[in-house]
């Protein structure tokens, strides 16, 4: 199994361990990854109100409202032209998860 699968296996475990209720410091720390720790930013390509972007190369992320699992296997796997986001720990890929998914409404 390759190291990119099994990172994604694990961050989706997790997701789905995680209570209901996001906590404030984890979205905090998803925002951040969204906005400022990923390279290139996830704001350059796609529109997320929440954290103001509006790029317009991949998905709009309100409108498309993906599970915590999907972005999570998206940032670690990369799909289409999105790349893998290989130097964003564990604990940041399931942070910008919970965050996408929490503040589009695909996770409540």
């Amino acid at each position: 199994m390759k190291a990119a699968t099994r990172l994604a296996l694990c961050v989706v475990l997790a997701l789905a361990a995680a209570p209901a209720s996001a906590d404030p410091a984890r979205l905090a720390l998803g925002k951040r990854v969204f906005t400022e720790l990923a390279e290139p930013g996830c704001g350059v390509c796609h529109a997320l109100a929440d954290a103001g972007t509006t790029g317009a190369v991949g998905p709009a992320l309100d409108t498309l409202k993906p599970d915590a699992g999907r972005v999570a296997t998206a940032v670690t796997n990369g799909i289409g032209v999105m790349p893998a986001f290989e130097d964003l720990t564990p604990e940041q890929v399931a942070a910008v998860a919970l965050y996408v998914a929490t503040v589009t409404g695909a996770q409540r």
